[in-house]
């Protein structure tokens, strides 16, 4: 039996918690991203994205995939990736798209949209790139519990789509990230550039929070503390980072 794939028809799709349109949006699913579609109930369907997080998004949302279309795409599809661009349709429709978007018909009219070897020389697999995109891109961004795009997003999120984007794969929760590259020894005082900061406020230990290094004394972060995309210096003496530190458990390295 054959794989059933559908995408999002929207700039974004809320994949929610539930089969439900009041449910808590636990992620979401791109323009042109190809998702496969797991099970139905009435209109929603629950679908798994690429990363292999699962939800139910609204069949309202949704077209089925193209002939040949895969749901591995996505943020490496070799064809444009959105960088924030407005796309024009055969029928002359506009609409526009966040980052990492994927245009899979009609063109680029304004912003910006790259093919892929032009984003591998753009947006390397290199820790000082990726600390710029994570600082220029989502800057402004809102918190909002499940996104991840400029428009809005988590800490999570914004962490994944920014690695994405420079062709490294994360997992979707900040949990999930912790198990990712490998252990640095000696906590914050070894941390080196685009090396991730996991936080819990939770008895258990369960990491509930992600930031970005940007050098031995800064981070980036999308954080609901500040209202979302914010730069903190670990040694502040802000209530809020003094706060934060104390809920500080370790850091993993992705790069090098």
């Amino acid at each position: 039996m054959s794989q059933a794939l559908i995408r999002p028809r929207t700039p974004i799709a809320p994949l929610l918690r539930e089969p439900r349109a009041s449910a808590t949006q636990e992620s979401q699913v791109l323009y042109g991203h190809v998702v496969e579609l797991l099970a139905a109930e009435g209109p929603w369907q629950r679908v798994r994205c690429a990363d292999g997080y699962e939800g139910w998004m609204h069949e309202g949302y949704t077209v089925a995939a193209e002939v040949g279309e895969t749901a591995e795409g996505g943020w490496a599809t070799p064809g444009e990736l959105s960088l924030g661009c407005g796309l024009r349709d055969s029928a002359g429709a506009t609409m526009d798209l966040p980052l990492g978007a994927v245009i899979r018909e009609g063109r680029c009219v304004s912003g910006r949209a790259m093919e892929l070897a032009a984003r591998r020389d753009v947006f390397p697999r290199e820790a000082d790139a990726i600390v710029a995109s994570a600082m220029g891109l989502f800057q402004g961004t809102y918190y909002q519990w499940g996104g991840i795009t400029p428009w809005g997003a988590d800490c999570s999120g914004f962490v994944q789509s920014v690695f994405a984007l420079h062709g490294v794969p994360l997992l979707r929760d900040a949990y999930q990230q912790a198990t990712q590259g490998v252990h640095v020894d000696g906590g914050v005082e070894a941390i080196h550039p685009a090396d991730l900061l996991f936080f819990s406020e939770r008895a258990d230990d369960h990491i509930t929070h992600v930031a970005l290094v940007i050098s031995s004394s800064r981070i980036v972060h999308v954080a609901v503390g500040r209202g979302g995309h914010c730069v903190d210096r670990l040694s502040s003496p802000d209530d809020y980072v003094a706060a934060l530190m104390g809920r500080f458990r370790f850091a993993r390295r992705i790069i090098g």
